[in-house]
This record gives C-alpha cells, sequence and structure tokens, in this order.
C-alpha cells in the first residue's frame, strides 16, 4: 500500500474541556443580563407603577405625543383635555410620561400651612436675610 491507514488520536479526557466550551456563552449571557435585560425590568416596573398612579388633574404625555390633563380616569381608559372644549379618551398604556402630579387632597392643607410665612416674618423686608433688628 502506497497510503498508510490513518488511526484516530485517543480522546483526552474530556470533563474539563466541556466547561471550558461552554464558559464564553455562560458569560454572554451574564453580561447580556446584567446590561439588557435587568434595566429593561426595572424600567417595565417603574412604568407600571407609574400608571397606575395617575389621577385626575395631572399633566400627561402619551405615546403620540400629545400633551393634556387627566380629567377622568377609569380602569383601562383615561379623558385627557388637550384644549378648551376638547377631550379625548386615551388607553392608560400609552401614556409615556407624567410631566405634573396634582398633589392628594390630604396634602393640600398640610401644604398650605408650610406655605404660610412664619411668625417672624414680614413682607417686604430683608430681615430673614440680614438678620432681625
Amino acid at each position: 500500500m502506497l497510503i498508510s491507514p490513518a488511526y484516530a488520536q485517543a480522546a483526552a479526557g474530556g470533563g474539563g474541556d466541556i466547561f471550558i466550551q461552554l464558559l464564553p456563552l455562560i458569560l454572554i449571557f451574564v453580561v447580556f443580563y446584567f446590561l439588557l435585560i435587568r434595566p429593561q425590568q426595572k424600567r417595565m416596573k417603574e412604568h407600571r407603577s407609574m400608571l397606575e398612579a395617575l389621577r385626575r388633574g395631572d399633566r400627561i404625555v402619551t405615546g403620540g405625543g400629545i400633551i393634556g390633563t387627566i380629567t377622568k380616569a377609569g380602569d383601562q381608559e383615561l379623558k385627557v383635555k388637550i384644549a378648551d372644549g376638547v377631550e379625548v379618551e386615551v388607553m392608560r398604556g400609552t401614556v409615556t410620561n407624567v410631566v405634573s402630579k396634582t398633589e392628594p387632597a390630604a396634602n393640600d392643607t398640610q401644604k398650605s400651612k408650610s406655605d404660610a410665612p412664619a411668625e417672624g416674618d414680614k413682607k417686604g423686608g430683608f430681615g430673614g436675610l440680614f438678620g432681625k433688628k
């Protein structure tokens, strides 16, 4: 024979070899989890809680870019005033951002008390800035 037969080499212990081959795939998954999956889940959770907290009087932006004030809030639908005499119904899920939130009724009384000037404050003077005389 002109060509000698080729014999397969004996395979070395394959236990550690499989782990070495899977290590890059595992590392890629870990990187994807921390850079893509986890932040996206956090963002979705924040958006869901923002949608649940919507109430009448909030100024919102919809997915289409319409800015308006909520006049009536239902389970899935919102009535939004976008101009004088113009109200549209939008789905709650299309709200992308809350521009300004209204305070709850219980906090309005506390807020008005805290906005009142203190005993020693007088209107029109600089007593608070430079000390009292």
